[in-house]
């Protein structure tokens, strides 16, 4: 985190000289949301190397923000938020909230990873608003440039849901057509499934009844309930959108 300082006196500086590091927000947020192995929290986070991880992780853990635990019998290793960065919660719920309000929806999700939008949505399904049954959902993405644009949602009674990129032998109740964008947007609120679809940016098909209830079973996440979300707008260029923050980022 070596850097050359502000050289100011306000305290706001000196957190801003400790946090802005590329990741290591983001590192805490994965963290608070309850992933405490590395690869957990790599995944949340998205496209971090390990190496820089791990260098980010050490750096926190010499802030003492984070505690390395070790269990010596097995070899594994958990990453734990200390009093010290659990303190931060209020302030980082700030940040989102005012992100929600003044960022504008297409520039807060022109960038969204694939990847850790299905590592997110894997933990947001509602298991009450499911039939009680094995239901697999399969997700399809039409952004250009993907690795992997089709990802499947394994959900049975009783465990942990299955997220996965290769076909898994099962009959697919439901099918969501969709890109990054439009299924992030609905989850933070900044759109609806009802509009999208009108808007011809998601198609669902299969079990009618599954499709119909979509925003019970994967609710939006509680940052789109505060009041005063910037929408989304009808017309998108998305490659405008990601040209603009890349020149905000290298500012």
């Amino acid at each position: 985190m070596a850097g050359k300082p502000y050289g100011m006196i306000c305290p706001i500086t000196r957190v801003c000289e400790i946090l802005e590091p590329r990741w290591t927000i983001a590192i805490i947020v994965a963290l608070w949301a309850g992933n405490t192995r590395f690869n957990e929290i790599r995944r949340e986070v998205g496209s971090i190397s390990p190496a820089l991880l791990s260098r980010r992780l050490k750096e926190l853990e010499a802030l003492g923000m984070v505690e390395r635990v070790e269990d010596r019998a097995t070899g594994s290793v958990d990453y734990i938020r200390t009093e010290a960065a659990v303190a931060l919660e209020p302030a980082l719920d700030a940040l989102a909230f005012w992100g929600q309000r003044y960022i504008k929806a297409e520039m807060a999700l022109c960038t969204a990873s694939v990847s850790s939008l299905m590592w997110k949505i894997r933990k947001m399904f509602d298991a009450e608003a499911l039939p009680n049954r094995r239901v697999v959902m399969q997700f399809r993405f039409s952004d250009e440039g993907l690795a992997y644009d089709t990802y499947w949602a394994i959900l049975q009674p009783g465990a942990e849901v299955e997220i996965c990129s290769s076909i898994p032998g099962f009959e697919v109740d439901l099918y969501i057509e969709s890109n990054v964008p439009s299924l992030l947007g609905v989850i933070l609120g900044r759109t609806t499934v009802a509009r999208e679809i009108d808007l011809g940016e998601m198609y669902l098909s299969g079990d009618a009844v599954l499709a119909r209830t979509m925003p019970r079973w994967l609710p939006v996440s509680d940052y789109a309930r505060i009041d005063g979300v910037a929408p989304l707008g009808d017309q998108r260029d998305w490659t405008a959108a990601r040209a603009a923050y890349r020149v905000s980022a290298t500012a």
